[in-house]
């Protein structure tokens, strides 16, 4: 684990767009982060999402970007739900998504003034559902998604007081 002093994190800027694009290894890792994305993932793609998106943040390890994430829907003083969390491949297991998670919940309670935050795990993301369930996230719903393949994938909705 990495300790929170050697890590920083600020704004997600135009210059981290192809690094960000890197951070998916697979087309099913894309899935998981961003399902709307198609594989591989493109830095327009993740231009697109930082676009149509709210609080798009990095996370650094000695000022190399590693984490990314954002919230894909908000309500201010209400609600936001976190997406595109991804983490470099070089930097996992390390704690950087528990560390991007946390800065996301501290960003949407002081500055949306958020009394939730929302989040959406498919089933298969084994390392997504128990990290969140760490932190204290609670399923709520699930809803039936196709995959890209045409399977059916169980969306496990969740959520947390801030």
């Amino acid at each position: 684990m990495i300790t929170p002093h050697r890590l920083s994190h600020r704004p997600a800027e135009a210059r981290d767009l192809l690094i960000i694009a890197t951070f998916m290894q697979s087309a099913e890792e894309l899935f998981y982060s961003y399902p709307k994305a198609s594989w591989p993932l493109t830095p327009a793609q993740v231009a697109d999402a930082i676009d149509k998106r709210c609080g798009s943040t990095v996370v650094l390890l000695n000022d190399e970007v590693v984490g990314f994430a954002n919230y894909y829907q908000w309500q201010e003083g209400l609600y936001c739900a976190l997406g595109n969390v991804m983490v470099a491949p070089n930097a996992r297991g390390k704690g950087i998504a528990r560390h991007l998670i946390m800065i996301m919940e501290e960003q949407a309670r002081t500055q949306l003034r958020a009394k939730r935050m929302r989040l959406s795990c498919f089933n298969g993301n084994t390392a997504g559902l128990l990290l969140y369930s760490q932190l204290g996230y609670k399923p709520y719903a699930i809803v039936e998604r196709e995959t890209p393949d045409g399977m059916r994938a169980a969306l496990i909705q969740m959520d947390k007081a801030l």
